[in-house]
């Protein structure tokens, strides 16, 4: 025994291989803790992998053109969009197929489940999941899975639903050729108030009614004091206008020589005016115009839009420029029309309505609010159609236009209550029948409260009143944004002091113009356009703002 106990004192004191014995000690609970990592490690690439799938299906199934986004927008309360949970499933259950075989040991037990919610304009979708894991290391100590699992959510807003109403100035000054190019072409040819625009008249000589535009005597050697002449006979009636509808080389091809009126020194064949009837404005001359096979060989035809300038067959006026750029196409240069660029951006059908609200003395409601917007230009049930014959409805001081649009000045301080009035339903977009408004002004700004016919009230031209006081202030404080789109004053070409100083007044107007009309639209909605082509631009930009403003808003 005491040589036992002697061994056991020796072992006790011996410090040999200690390490060895340590190692043995501590080599299972190290190689436990290598094998958990490695495990763990597997198993969060493989929750990776399905927080990736989730992301993926919550973010899909609230794209654009995805069907839960589709019906979400077309739902008119708030709620579940089931469509849109189905799409998520589909698309967490595909992306998770290829991942099964793409890390060694795959998973089971697989559970998924999504909701997709629309509240007001606001779409939501949130995925959750989990998932076993199989380990290679635990599974030893009796540990076969670990789970995991985890969440995605994403939010988007949905498409506005917006109402656009164009209040287009068609008053005589958008009846001035769109450029000073095409002032020069029609101040060639065009007779109307010889006396006192010997230059020829380009602005104010768009009246067609009877006895607007009165004929020189025969033999007239200068001009005449106290009344207004034609450069030649023209029955009374003033042809700016018509001219501008049938071009400036036709109509100068037309005329003949004539001594008798040395104004000009031309004048109609007396054919023409030998059966004139003042009871048709303005008689023959239109039947000639338009093409009236009773009339002579040589009928001019006539069109109802002039859509570029410098063109043969017509004369462009600012109305011509408007009326295109609504429905222009130049894919040369990548610029689309008003019509076309909101149908395209159509992401919902019916997204958009827009309507054409022309005003003189009084605003009309010439094509009300329609989804239609991508018709045929030639065919005359569509707003394309309408919009292309924009001019038609120029302030000539007669026809049906008298009753609906009424003659003189330009009228804004009608126009804007009218406006006010006609729009009854200030929604935030979120369905069709709560869209949000845009008013898009189109105007040269220029103001005068003239009336016609039997002109009553100042001609002089002046500018909307601004602050406070200002026509657009009631429209904004209800929530409708107001678009301007700023058609510069041109400077009256050749000007005259007729009629109180007109002209002189309308030039000297233009300095003020802008101020006012930037005054009158909404923050960042200001916009010029200084050419026809310019205008088809900034039509475009009016809307992508509109865009723009209506997604920050929702």
């Amino acid at each position: 025994m005491r040589a036992l106990f002697q061994l056991i004192r020796r072992f006790s004191r011996d410090r040999n291989a200690n390490v060895a014995l340590l190692f043995g000690i501590t080599a299972v609970p190290l190689l436990m803790a290598v094998g958990a990592g490695i495990d763990y490690s597997l198993a969060t690439r493989m929750k990776a992998k399905l927080q990736s799938a989730a992301d993926a299906a919550a973010v899909a199934s609230i794209s654009h053109n995805s069907p839960g986004y589709i019906q979400a927008a077309a739902m008119t309360s708030d709620g579940a969009v089931p469509n849109g949970v189905s799409d998520a499933d589909n698309i967490f259950k595909g992306v998770v197929n290829n991942l099964r075989t793409s890390i060694r040991g795959g998973f089971s037990g697989l559970t998924e489940s999504s909701t997709v919610t629309k509240t007001g304009p606001i779409l939501t979708s949130a995925v959750t999941f989990s998932a076993l894991v199989p380990t290679t290391f635990m599974n030893l100590f009796g540990h076969a899975n670990m789970t995991v699992g985890g969440s995605s959510s994403a939010s988007g807003s949905l498409p506005p639903y917006l109402n656009f109403y164009l209040m287009l100035d068609l008053s005589g000054s958008m009846g001035l050729p769109s450029t000073n190019a095409e002032q020069t072409r029609l101040s060639g040819v065009n007779p109307d108030d010889f006396s006192v625009y010997p230059n020829g008249c380009t602005f104010a000589c768009h009246f067609q009614a009877s006895n607007a535009c009165s004929n020189p005597s025969v033999g007239q050697t200068t001009n005449p004091s106290g009344s207004v002449k034609q450069a030649y006979p023209t029955n009374n009636y003033c042809m700016g206008y018509l001219i501008s509808r049938v071009g400036p080389t036709a109509w100068n091809n037309l005329l003949v020589t004539n001594s008798n009126y040395p104004m000009k020194g031309k004048s109609l064949p007396s054919a023409i005016l030998t059966n004139a009837n003042s009871n048709v404005a303005p008689g023959a001359l239109n039947s000639l115009i338009t093409g009236n096979t009773n009339s002579l060989p040589n009928s001019l035809p006539a069109v109802t839009s002039c859509p570029t300038e410098g063109a043969t067959n017509c004369i462009q006026l600012r109305a011509d420029a408007v009326g295109f750029a609504l429905n222009a196409t130049q894919a040369a240069n990548g610029v689309s029309g008003l019509f076309e660029t909101a149908n395209n951006k159509q992401i919902i059908a019916n997204q958009y309505r827009i309507g054409l609200f022309p005003f003189i003395r009084y605003l009309w409601t010439y094509f009300d609010l329609t989804n239609a917007i991508n018709g045929d230009p030639t065919n005359p049930s569509t707003i394309n159609y309408a919009a292309a014959n924009l001019a038609t409805l120029l302030d000539t001081g007669n026809g049906a236009n008298l009753t609906n649009l009424g003659s003189g000045g330009t009228h804004f301080e009608n126009a804007f209550p009218s406006m006010n009035t006609l729009i009854t339903n200030v929604g935030d977009g979120t369905t069709s029948a709560h869209a949000k408004p845009f008013v898009f002004l189109v105007t040269d700004g220029a103001q005068n409260f003239q009336t016609c016919c039997g002109f009553s009230g100042s001609n002089s031209a002046t500018v909307m009143p601004t602050g406070a006081s200002s026509y657009c202030k009631p429209l904004k404080d209800r929530g409708i944004i107001v678009s301007v789109l700023y058609i510069p004053y041109q400077t009256i070409q050749n000007p005259t002091t007729i009629f109180s100083n007109e002209d002189g007044v309308a030039n000297a107007n233009i300095a003020n113009i802008p101020g006012s009309l930037q005054d009158c639209a909404s923050p960042n909605f200001y916009f010029e356009a200084n050419s026809p082509a310019d205008i088809t631009t900034a039509l475009t930009k009016m809307f992508n703002q509109a865009l723009v403003t209506a997604h920050i808003t929702n």
